[in-house]
This record gives C-alpha cells, sequence and structure tokens, in this order.
C-alpha cells in the first residue's frame, strides 16, 4: 500500500498515473505531405503544361492511397517511452466553499451610478455657473479694458462674426443687440453643460469637484481655443486666454459644487433582487418610511 501510494504522488494524480513504460501515439506519415505536392503540380498544370497536370495527378492518387493504408483498416501507431524524470506533480484538491447569494439581498450586479442628479440640477448649477463666469469675466473688462461691455461684447461675436473684426472702442462700447445676444446665448450653453454636468458627475464617484471644477473646465478652454482659432483669427486674438481659463474653472467650480449638493435619485440599480423582480412577498423586499405597516 505505502509502494503504491508513493507511485501515486510520483506519477500524479487520476488520469496522470500510469505503470506504463511508454505511450501510443499516432505513428508520423509523410503521405500528406506527398498529397499536398500533387495537388500543387495539379494546380501548377493548369496555367503551365499538361505534363505537371498528368504527374500531379498520379502523385496525389499514390498520396491519398498511402494515406488510406496507414489509417485503414488499422491504425498506425509508435511506442513512445516516458521519462519519469519529467512526471508532472501531484494535483492536490483542496476543498472550497461558495458563497452564494440569497434573496433580498441588495448590491446585486450593482453598477454605476446607483444615484443620479436630476435635471433640474443640472440646469440650476449651469445657470450659477454661468453667473460666477459672467462675473469674472466682467471683472476682467473692468481691470483690462475699462469695460464690462468688453467681454459681452467678444462673447455675442459667437452669434455675430463682425464683432470679431470691430475695432477696440466699439467693443468697450454699449449695443443692445449684441448684449441681448451674449445674454441668451451664454444662458442657453450655460444650461447645456450643466445639464451635462448632472449626467457625468455621478459616473465620477471619487474626486467629482477635481473632474467637474479643473480637469473638464481646462480641456474644454483648450477645445475652444483650438476652434475658435480656426472659425474665427481675429476673435481669437482679442481673448485673454488665462481669464478665459479662469473664467472656466469659476464655472466649474460653482456649477459643480451646486450639482453636487442637489438631491440625488436612486436608480433601480440600488434595488434589491426581489424589488427588480417585482416579487411581493414578505421579508424580501425592505419596507421604505412611507410605506403602510
Amino acid at each position: 500500500m505505502a509502494h503504491k501510494l508513493q507511485q501515486g504522488l510520483h506519477h500524479g494524480e487520476a488520469a496522470e498515473r500510469s505503470e506504463q513504460d511508454c505511450i501510443e501515439l499516432p505513428a508520423p506519415s509523410f503521405w500528406p505531405f506527398v498529397t499536398a505536392a500533387g495537388i500543387t503540380m495539379l494546380v501548377a498544370g493548369l496555367v503551365t503544361n499538361v505534363a505537371f497536370l498528368v504527374v500531379g495527378a498520379v502523385v496525389v492518387f499514390s498520396g491519398i492511397l498511402g494515406w488510406w493504408h496507414d489509417v485503414i483498416p488499422n491504425e498506425q501507431h509508435e511506442e513512445v517511452p516516458i521519462n519519469q524524470a519529467l512526471r508532472p506533480s501531484p494535483i492536490m484538491v483542496e476543498e472550497r466553499s461558495v458563497v452564494r447569494l440569497r434573496a433580498g439581498e441588495g448590491g446585486h450586479r450593482v453598477r454605476i451610478p446607483e444615484e443620479v442628479h436630476p435635471y433640474s440640477a443640472g440646469v440650476w448649477g449651469g445657470l450659477a455657473g454661468g453667473a460666477a463666469m459672467a462675473a469674472m469675466a466682467c471683472l476682467y473688462g473692468l481691470v483690462a479694458q475699462h469695460s464690462i461691455w468688453y467681454p459681452v461684447n467678444l462673447l455675442a461675436g459667437v452669434i455675430m462674426p463682425d464683432m470679431g473684426s470691430a475695432t477696440l472702442e466699439q467693443l468697450r462700447a454699449y449695443h443692445g443687440f449684441a448684449f441681448f445676444a451674449a445674454l441668451i446665448g451664454h444662458a442657453v450653453i450655460s444650461t447645456l453643460v450643466g445639464i451635462v454636468y448632472a449626467v457625468m458627475l455621478p459616473m465620477f464617484p471619487k474626486y467629482a469637484p477635481f473632474w467637474a471644477g479643473i480637469l473638464v473646465p481646462v480641456f474644454w478652454s483648450g477645445l475652444v481655443a483650438t476652434t475658435l482659432d480656426v472659425l474665427n483669427p481675429a476673435m481669437n486674438a482679442r481673448i485673454s486666454w488665462p481669464w478665459f481659463v479662469a473664467c472656466q474653472l469659476g464655472f466649474g467650480l460653482v456649477g459643480g459644487f451646486v450639482i453636487a449638493r442637489s438631491v440625488r435619485i436612486k436608480t433601480m440599480q440600488s434595488w434589491t433582487l426581489a424589488e427588480r423582480a417585482f416579487i411581493e412577498a414578505p421579508g424580501l423586499r425592505h419596507r421604505n418610511e412611507g410605506d403602510p405597516k
């Protein structure tokens, strides 16, 4: 018994354990190569000479016949000796337990995000960020150009391309139509960007202030600078890009803060398995605060 146990450990477990000194394997055969060479000669004979076609047919027939005799009626085998020193190590079987899911447990196949912000939070966050951005832009106008209308007229240039070629005095002056165009355009863009923020922020559960307040505004500033340099180079030369980046950061920080502080709406990802399956069974569904007892 001890000898058999030692032999089992040496040769491995189950199918790896064998007392034979050799293993039978299919014998090697050169007939498949002969058949392949004949097929090559057949194909060559179709475009060169009939002699290749005839010789190729003879070679293919001989290869198929020899291949047939190697397999049928008795398949040819050869014995390969077993090197006892190269036996695999024994397979050690370890018992493990499996954690099974129980009905009613939460967190079953949870996908991010579990909670989202309402679109209204994106609207209010976008408007708040737009107001902060407008205040910083007007501050730049007072400090650098001594007029709050300078950044307003530059912003109106998005809708009115002629503002890009206006003189410095014209940009510092008040223009009623340019003011309303800049106001409407800024409000619409800020609202849309705020909604995008509300949708994207729950997807970044970690470092959301960094994504919303710093990284996205810097990326957006680079995209606007590159696009404006191609579409309207004259206006691009009039913009102070350090102030522009600062205004974008102000938008991201204020808008992201307002959105992050808003009420979150739970999605179906936060429901239990029983709730997702709409199972009405006592003890499987969690009772909410507003549910009747």
